[in-house]
């Protein structure tokens, strides 16, 4: 296909530093650059994801609830946009999941990324046998080890200042953790990035390129509602808080989010629903599950319908760094400068 405007802004040389920095990991991804982009439900579609792969990064479709032929109609959307590399991520839960591999091997999708848990031993077979990638999430040192035994061909490593669904550890800690000793495969760091001289910082440690989430979810490229946006154009870092959980006995999942009308709701419906439990009104069970299901539909209100108050509004700490709508061709010129410019004080050569 044709290149498009992005795709031309993006055909800029980097620095020999820079490429030897990431080169384990543009040659991984088949990219220009080893930015990837996130995978956010309900915005890492066919717009946001072509956007990034022409600006020279990876884009990751979202995948999501989607049934099979949803997500086949969603990649075969994407590659009509864009020639280039990208991947879709796939929930290790969904009851499809089988058939979901099969629909990005049918596709020929180079990299498929099994995230939400340890994906089990015929999926990791059978997205390998079909001649994909596979790239995996790692919150700590031993499943990182455990996934590059059971044969992920790169590794994700998110810090818990990430957007949406979390772990408990930092980035800095998981990088001081698992890039000095995890080197068979690449490496990829995620989670509260906004500039580019923390992504040299981290390919100096070790690591073999940068995913970007919040940065993204606001750009002109992305199919989010004026609300979402103007919502991350607000707030501050201090705005973006994982879920609160009540009592141990109910675990919530954390999700990091902008603090609104919604996450107050979600605190007094907790308590409610503990109060109905100790006074016998309903079991365990249908405790946990109304505790669950109290934010279903909430990320797609926000995204989709633009209600920020009672919806699931999904940012990393980044935020506070997305101060207006800009392409994304724009922000990874942006993180490129950057990082150029902290190498150039360096002695790195330009060229």
């Amino acid at each position: 296909m044709p290149a498009s405007p992005v795709a031309d802004a993006a055909e800029r040389s980097v620095s020999s530093g820079l490429s030897a920095l990431w080169q384990r990991g543009t040659e991984f991804l088949g990219t220009r650059y080893a930015i990837m982009g996130g995978a956010m439900s309900w915005v890492s579609e066919r717009h946001l994801v072509s956007a990034i792969s022409n600006g020279g990064g990876f884009g990751v479709i979202a995948c999501g609830s989607m049934p099979p032929a949803l997500l086949e109609a969603e990649i075969a959307a994407t590659q009509a946009l864009t020639d280039r590399p990208f991947g879709v991520n796939l929930i290790t839960m969904h009851p499809a999941l089988d058939d979901l591999i099969a629909v990005c091997l049918r596709a020929k999708v180079g990299h498929v990324v099994l995230a939400g848990g340890v994906p089990s031993g015929s999926a990791v077979r059978a997205v390998k046998d079909g001649g994909a990638k596979l790239i995996c999430f790692a919150p700590a040192l031993v499943l990182a080890r455990r996934l590059v035994r059971s044969g992920a061909d790169a590794l994700v490593i998110e810090g818990s200042e990430a957007g949406g669904h979390i772990g408990p550890v930092s980035l800095i800690v998981l990088a001081q953790e698992i890039l000095p000793v995890v080197r068979e495969v690449p490496v990829f760091v995620a989670g509260g990035l906004s500039r580019g001289e923390a992504i040299v910082g981290l390919l100096e440690m070790g690591a073999a390129g940068a995913q970007f989430g919040t940065m993204f979810a606001a750009t002109s490229d992305s199919i989010a509602h004026p609300n979402f946006k103007k919502a991350f154009f607000r707030a501050h870092a201090r705005d973006a808080l994982p879920s609160v959980q009540l009592d141990e006995r109910f675990p919530v999942i954390p999700v990091r989010g902008l603090a609104n009308a919604g996450t107050r709701r979600f605190v007094e419906h907790q308590a409610e629903t503990l109060r109905r439990f100790q006074a016998g009104e309903v079991n365990r069970e249908q405790a946990q599950l109304s505790i669950e299901h109290f934010w279903a539909g909430a990320l797609r209100r926000a995204v989709v319908d633009g209600d920020v108050e009672l919806g699931s509004v999904m940012a990393g700490q980044s935020v506070g760094q997305v101060q207006e709508e800009k392409p994304v061709a724009t922000v990874i010129g942006q993180l490129l400068d950057e990082a150029e410019a902290l190498l150039a004080t360096r002695g790195h050569s330009s060229t």
